[in-house]
């Protein structure tokens, strides 16, 4: 699992459902959820979390894609390692400073031809970020 620190700069609420934005080293993210703890508010530090198979890769940069996919979250990272299993890669990642991972099919690394110092997008949808403790 991935674990990674981050700012809460804004809670939108409309009944259950809650948007909260985040600060991730000057990179705005999102993530939606049905429930928030008291403790979780603007101002916060938190730290996050993704599952390693949540996580897409482009390559592409972030400016020039960010109008054409449907993801929320964008993170620029560069690939520190690719790891070929059988039917799954993995592929190590840093992303200002924190080793990240994404776990993807072995067919779509090698259409890519991922390399390790390659720059990438990492994609994850704003369903699929958590907030596992609030810091303070």
């Amino acid at each position: 699992m991935n674990r990674f620190q981050a700012t809460i700069t804004q809670i939108e609420s409309e009944g259950s459902l809650h948007i909260v934005t985040f600060d991730f080293e000057g990179t705005q993210l999102r993530m939606m959820s049905l429930e928030l703890g008291a403790e979780v508010r603007v101002g916060c530090v938190v730290i996050l979390t993704i599952k390693s198979t949540y996580i897409a890769l482009a390559k592409t940069s972030t400016a020039s894609f960010a109008e054409s996919v449907s993801y929320t979250n964008l993170i620029p990272a560069t690939i520190t390692n690719v790891k070929q299993g059988k039917l799954l890669s993995s592929i190590g990642l840093d992303a200002e400073g924190y080793r990240l991972e994404s776990i993807i099919t072995r067919g779509s690394a090698e259409r890519m031809r991922l390399t390790a110092g390659e720059a990438v997008t990492m994609l994850i949808k704003a369903s699929e970020l958590s907030i596992v403790e609030v810091v303070k």
